[in-house]
């Protein structure tokens, strides 16, 4: 079984960022099992933590940004894609500004100073999503397809087609992510001269220049746009403009270096699930909000795969997550932490669970202790539990959040629940907005109906 990784000691680069402009250093530092990819922003007060997760993007111009109780962290699929291709699963990140350094526009820089942290196995297996079923996503007006198939392994397939003689149509296949050191890292961002001044007016690029960035010519240009490009890109020289259509003559690392940029993208974006998956991706004409949507399109498709991959350590075919699973997510603990097992849920929208309910239970030594019944009041609690469980999964970090009762609607209790039944709960949810939820849950023994209530919660923080 392949084990996660980490590095074994602190390493740190520092550089200007591409969008911002920002002096900004980063620093990679060791992490424990199952912690996942993390940023922290030093430069804030409390040092903030943003997961890098699909669920805390908030911008995709030109660059994949993250943020977290309003702290954001620009362009950070150049370091994401990095930790992919090196395999690294566990791992804190800390900034010194909004924003990652460029560096030379790859992610060569940061491949070069992780190897040297040196890569060490942790103890836990490593959890692959396994595409089983294609996910698709397309863009008929940017004519663009991304498509992940079942694969043995990670694999990418990355097309451009661009109306320019210096790009046109490019193409690339890797087989398997170990090539992306040597194959997908050194490949440098590039933009057309056309969009540079464009970006520049909205507020992006801030930190390009023609040694972090590739500028290829799609237009004429007179000696004033070259007079302003000098300006622009901070050149003290003569601009050339490259008998290889790229300004100032600057050679490219591949042939096909930005089909081989645009891979890295995609790399970069896909990180955001959260685990590493065994899929083919397809992508023709890719572009960061088109990574964001596919990585979207996976998670939906297979969020209980996923959910179940994080959550739960033994695998059943009879049940969905048991009582260890439960109490990663749910902080009641006993006696009152009242559901059993989740047999299934589609998150977001309903779930079904079930409580066995013993002899034992603390309850019954003085509710009706002669003739024992659960508390009507207890049952709602349960489903209340169980509605709980399945909301948290619609929020980022659902460990870090609690469920509060504001109101109940409708409860009706129909027959009396002894020891030794088995409770099942069904919930569905009616309405999400703004963090109150609406559900309703029905409880059954037997087939038959004991209790149904329509309740009301709310999502706060958990305290530490």
């Amino acid at each position: 079984m392949i084990k996660q990784q980490t590095i074994k000691e602190s390493v740190s680069c520092s550089g200007i960022g591409l969008h911002t402009g920002v002096d900004s250093t980063i620093t990679f530092k060791p992490s424990d099992e199952n912690t996942g990819i993390r940023f922290i922003r030093n430069d804030v007060d409390g040092s903030p933590e943003i997961q890098a997760d699909i669920d805390h993007v908030v911008d995709i111009s030109r660059g994949t940004t993250i943020a977290q109780n309003g702290t954001r962290i620009h362009t950070v699929e150049h370091v994401l894609a990095a930790l992919v291709g090196l395999e690294i699963d566990n791992i804190l990140i800390e900034l010194t500004n909004k924003e990652p350094p460029v560096m030379d526009g790859s992610s060569k820089d940061f491949v070069d100073v992780l190897q040297k942290a040196n890569i060490v196995e942790q103890h836990q297996p490593r959890e692959y999503l396994e595409i089983d079923k294609a996910v698709t996503y397309s863009d008929p007006a940017k004519k663009t397809d991304i498509s992940v198939l079942p694969s043995d392994r990670y694999r990418l397939t990355c097309i451009i087609d661009y109306q320019y003689p210096w790009l046109g149509t490019q193409y690339l296949t890797i087989h398997s992510i170990n090539d992306f050191p040597t194959e997908i890292a050194p490949a440098r961002t590039f933009s057309f001269l056309s969009e540079v001044e464009d970006l520049r007016e909205a507020g992006l690029v801030q930190g390009g220049r023609l040694d972090n960035a590739i500028v290829i010519m799609d237009k004429e240009v007179d000696i004033d746009e070259i007079n302003r490009l000098r300006s622009l890109f901070h050149i003290e020289e003569d601009i050339e403009i490259g008998t290889n259509g790229i300004l100032h003559g600057v050679k490219l690392r591949f042939e096909n270096e930005p089909v081989r940029h645009k891979a890295l993208d995609v790399i970069g974006d896909l990180a955001l699930l959260g685990m590493p998956i065994k899929g083919h991706v397809i992508a023709a004409r890719p572009g960061h909000a088109a990574n964001v949507e596919i990585v979207k399109n996976i998670k939906k498709e297979y969020e209980k795969k996923i959910l179940k991959k994080k959550y739960q350590a033994k695998v059943s075919s009879e049940f969905l997550f048991d009582i260890n699973a439960i109490s990663k997510i749910l902080p009641h603990r006993y006696p009152f932490l009242l559901i059993d097992r989740i047999l299934d849920m589609k998150p977001g929208e309903s779930l079904s669970a079930i409580k066995n309910v013993s002899v034992s239970e603390p309850f019954f030594q003085g509710h009706f202790p002669n003739q024992p019944v659960m508390p009507g009041v207890l049952i709602i609690e349960a489903m209340a539990q169980a509605g709980s469980f399945m909301l948290l999964h619609t929020v980022p970090d659902p460990e870090k959040k609690l469920m509060y009762f504001t109101g109940i609607e409708k409860s009706k209790f129909r027959r009396q629940v002894l020891p030794g039944d088995q409770i099942l709960f069904k919930i569905d949810l009616l309405k999400l907005r703004l963090g109150t939820c609406k559900l309703h849950g029905i409880a059954y023994v037997d087939d038959n109906v004991v209790a149904e209530a329509t309740f009301i919660t709310t999502i706060g923080d958990r305290k530490e």
